[in-house]
């Protein structure tokens, strides 16, 4: 072996080895995360829910006539829910369920205790029910949708919200204009 040939034969080792300590003595950077979307709190989901219901000024708007021992536990149900005891409001509106069975209005109330529960999944079947039993127009229908926008977004389903939102947007009725 000629003196040429082990002179860069020793280069390469050095340089080989330089490498292998310089990359040891490296630290990993921390992997790139994407910037996570701060999920809202179940308090902040339900505020959502009730706001859409606000904000829907549509021409139909369906109040049913209730009997006192509903109206009673329903009024019951929001002091508990004023009061942070959700799973009491939940409670005293599965009683009004029982005597009101299928009114759309206590259903889409118990989905929202739900989602105070963080009970999500009854939630759902409660929102999509209410809407099914519903008039499918107007702030109920906004309040319906609008909890199944909010449970679709909790869960990592952009495209469940975004059919969700298009639902939402049939909720609306403008009014007929008069000349």
């Amino acid at each position: 072996m000629s003196s040429r040939t082990l002179r860069r034969s020793l280069e390469f080792l050095m340089v080989a080895s330089g490498t292998c300590l310089l990359a040891a003595c490296v630290t990993p950077s921390a992997p790139h995360r994407e910037a996570s979307v701060p999920v809202p709190s179940n308090v902040q989901m339900v505020q959502a829910i009730r706001a859409a219901g606000a904000r829907e000024q549509s021409v139909i708007n369906v109040d049913p006539l209730r009997s006192p021992g509903v109206m009673s536990l329903r009024d019951a149900a929001r002091s508990d829910e004023a009061s942070g005891h959700y799973a009491d409001a939940a409670s005293k509106l599965d009683q009004a369920l029982k005597l009101s069975v299928n009114a759309p209005d206590l259903l889409q109330d118990r989905a929202e205790a739900a989602v105070y529960l963080g009970d999500y999944a009854t939630a759902e079947r409660l929102a999509r029910q209410s809407w099914s039993l519903g008039p499918k127009l107007g702030p109920l229908c906004a309040r319906n949708w609008q909890t199944v926008v909010e449970l679709r977004l909790h869960a990592g389903d952009a495209a469940g919200a975004a059919t969700a939102r298009q639902q939402l947007a049939t909720c609306h009725k403008p009014d007929v204009s008069r000349f």
